[in-house]
């Protein structure tokens, strides 16, 4: 299949600028060239009329499986339920302009597998799989009493987590999760919002745990996120070889100096605090989680400016559960209270394309990367919240040369 978009004001994102109008060629999902005379033959022909393309989004911080707000809906629905609910927020997903994301937690490989096989439609998902948690930790989602274990190497999981305590348990997990396909490992190392049990100054998981989950992460040639907010979780986790601090809300000066020393990266996710703080109510989160959240909320555009200043290297996520999830865009109005235009497109486009393994591929129009574009009709280095109003700035979304989402 050939799409053709001509008269398009193509990003440059190694330059962070617009290099000027031209066609760009999508052959076979893959850009087959940018410039040049517009070929006579095409599948599909969109002209753009000046408009601002920009490479698909990539959102670093995503969840598939977090469907709804009603946290005791989540352990009892079938996979039937969660497959119809998981379907329509891929699809709303990529309307939105996100064509690539990284999922942070939970089993999506059938997911996966029916975006590939033509099945569904959605956005390319590099995935950590279930998520490494601790007993009472914040992937514990169990909020029940449960029975003392027979033994300390008792291991349980649902659709979201491995709860698993002990080196010889995490590392088991670590290469469960590998083996199933996990492009990277999650785990959590503090207390969380979501979380029915645990405290949220927790410090979760030890040294030799973390280190042992990092060994088995790189001797597959990957990297261990971590689910972090307080400053003693985020500098035990890239003391210990965690390259990602998802969050990291309250990190203060020392914490972002000992990740910038790591050459870790710290991926906020500000928009579903915002969220939480003004639906969550209606949406049935309790009001033990909505304390939680008023803690992070606060504290989250002031994690960026410490992270910044020690020169931290941010990625760019949103983290919203189900019902919220319409919000995904609002990140960016929310960042630029905080960073520059270009600050956030390169949180965007080239740290979340390594993140996920796709330089080169995600965040770029050249030849040879995805045929992911978003036709934007004002140009957002000027304004990045133009971003937010997708309905009524992006004309078209292409995913992989296929036109997902077009003004009627």
């Amino acid at each position: 299949m050939r799409t053709v978009i001509r008269n398009a004001n193509v990003f440059d994102t190694p330059r962070m600028e617009f290099a000027g109008e031209s066609t760009i060629v999508i052959d076979d999902g893959v850009i087959s060239s940018i410039g040049g005379k517009p070929p006579a033959n095409a599948d599909e022909t969109i002209d753009a009329q000046g408009a601002c393309a920009l490479p698909g989004f990539i959102d670093g911080h995503y969840h598939f499986r977090l469907v709804t707000m009603d946290f005791h809906a989540l352990l009892h629905w079938s996979e039937v339920e969660y497959g119809i609910v998981m379907e329509r927020l891929a699809r709303e997903t990529l309307r939105r302009g996100f064509t690539t994301v990284r999922d942070l937690g939970g089993e999506v490989n059938g997911l996966i597998h029916a975006f590939e096989t033509g099945i569904a439609k959605g956005p390319r998902v590099f995935r950590a799989g279930r998520m490494l948690t601790q007993t009472g930790g914040h992937g514990d989602m169990d909020g029940s009493p449960r029975a003392a274990p027979q033994c300390a190497c008792e291991m349980r999981h649902d659709a979201f987590s491995i709860v698993a305590d002990g080196v010889d348990a995490v590392t088991k997990a670590a290469r469960h999760n590998l083996r199933d396909g996990s492009n990277f490992i999650k785990m959590h190392v503090s207390g969380g919002v979501a979380s029915p049990r645990d405290p949220f100054d927790s410090v979760q998981y030890t040294k030799d745990e973390i280190a042992a989950v990092c060994q088995e992460a790189r001797n597959r040639h990957t990297y261990v996120a971590a689910h972090a907010y307080s400053p003693e979780s985020i500098r035990l986790a890239v003391e210990n070889g965690v390259h990602t601090i998802e969050h990291g809300n309250l990190i203060d000066k020392d914490a972002a100096a000992a990740v910038a020393k790591a050459g870790a990266v710290m991926v906020p996710t500000l928009v579903t605090y915002q969220s939480m703080d003004l639906l969550g109510a209606e949406l049935g989160l309790p009001e033990r989680n909505r304390d939680k959240n008023r803690i992070v909320l606060k504290a989250g555009l002031g994690s960026l400016e410490i992270a910044a200043g020690a020169g931290v290297t941010l990625g760019f996520g949103t983290d919203l559960i189900g019902e919220t999830q319409n919000r995904q865009n609002l990140e960016f109005t929310i960042r630029a209270e905080a960073q520059s235009a270009k600050q956030i497109l390169t949180s965007m486009y080239v740290v979340n394309a390594k993140l996920v393994g796709a330089e080169g591929k995600a965040g770029v129009l050249k030849e040879g990367a995805y045929g992911d574009v978003v036709l934007c009709r004002k140009n957002p280095l000027g304004d990045i919240r133009v971003l937010t109003d997708w309905e009524k700035n992006f004309s078209h979304v292409i995913k992989a040369g296929e036109i997902v989402h077009a003004d009627a």
